[in-house]
């Protein structure tokens, strides 16, 4: 995730801010420029950037305007009430119940974290509203007040439709499944990133001339996945896991080895990018050949997944060892096999190849 400054102040912006903490100005993110800064006000809805706009104006996003659970705009050319990202809301969770606006607003800031990383790789992110291929949420709540892996709102991806359940914003709730099912991780932009890959194979994967190799690396997704997953809740991992999974979950299903190394690769692309934007540099550094080393290295423009990884090494180590260092457990609790790194870069392939210019 870049950082932004504010062109009014200097000030360092986050991409969550809706305020500049030191001048005291609005802000918005404009997606199709990637870019948040102050904006001045016209009316009640209309703002335009102060520069660099050529005259275009911007509303707020409707959520933005009504329940300031999002910061980005809309141009206002656009016959549209909400931003690129919130048109992907199918359904949102019931704001007259308790905690449930908080909880909506942690996912729709983990779900714009997602789509900004989408923005980035240069995949195409189209609303089932405009497109019948194309993405779409639903945020809902359990009835039952106990929250568990097979509730009846359950997290998961079914043609197009990425379906969270909303005590997964719920920290509390959410350490508790962690412990139940002996997971080292869980995150609700951990799940944004997992469900958006069982999309993404549905779009960049199947039918297409990758399907053959996908096979060959990843297996035959062929197999009963009903049947795949029950094993995997019955029996447990395999004795061999840490040789070819990224995860435990991995190991159930081709489908859900896809997901979770496809979570992964976004891990480690805006991870580097957020490490890059606050000027951290971990040795080894980047070096091509004897060419000096490359101070605006992004991995989102990288070509060489070698590149990358070997980046990503050198930080998730320093990472760890930072968080242990406040007696904290390992930031990124993940042993990557040759054979998950081939996944990655097969991954990574794919992802090149579809890139929107």
């Amino acid at each position: 995730m870049k950082l932004f400054k504010c062109s009014r102040c200097g000030n360092v912006l986050y991409f969550e801010n809706m305020m500049c903490l030191k001048c005291n100005s609005e802000l918005g993110f404009v997606p199709e420029r990637k870019m948040l800064d102050f904006m001045d006000a016209i009316d009640d809805q209309r703002l335009t950037y102060a520069h660099g706009t050529n005259g275009n104006t911007h509303r707020k996003c409707n959520n933005y305007h009504y329940h300031e659970v999002c910061n980005w705009m809309v141009d206002t050319a656009e016959n549209e009430q909400f931003c690129v990202a919130c048109r992907l809301n199918r359904t949102i969770p019931d704001l007259s119940v308790g905690k449930n606006k908080e909880l909506w607003y942690k996912l729709e800031i983990e779900k714009r974290r997602l789509v900004y990383s989408l923005f980035q790789l240069g995949l195409d992110v189209s609303s089932r509203n405009n497109d019948p291929d194309g993405l779409a949420f639903d945020f809902l709540a359990d009835h039952d007040e106990d929250f568990n892996e097979l509730g009846r709102v359950m997290t998961g991806h079914s043609e197009g439709l990425i379906t969270i359940n909303i005590s997964e914003a719920d920290p509390v709730q959410r350490e508790k499944m962690r412990t139940n099912m002996e997971e080292h991780y869980r995150t609700i932009l951990g799940h944004f990133r997992h469900e958006s890959g069982h999309y993404y194979w549905e779009r960049l994967v199947q039918d297409t001339e990758f399907h053959g190799e996908f096979r060959e690396i990843f297996g035959d997704e062929r197999q009963d996945y009903g049947a795949a997953l029950e094993r995997y809740y019955k029996d447990g991992k395999p004795v061999d896991l840490k040789d070819h999974y990224i995860s435990d979950y991995a190991s159930s299903h081709p489908w859900e080895d896809w997901a979770e190394s496809w979570a992964h690769y976004l891990h480690i692309m805006d991870t580097l990018e957020t490490a890059y934007s606050f000027g951290i540099s971990i040795g080894p550094r980047i070096k091509k050949g004897d060419d000096p080393v490359d101070i605006d290295f992004s991995p989102y423009k990288e070509k060489d997944f070698k590149v990358i990884f070997d980046q990503w090494l050198s930080l998730s180590f320093a990472l760890n060892s930072l968080n242990r260092s406040m007696g904290h457990p390992h930031a990124y609790p993940f042993v990557i096999s040759p054979p998950v790194i081939n996944k990655l870069e097969f991954i990574h392939k794919i992802i090149l190849r579809n890139k929107r210019v």
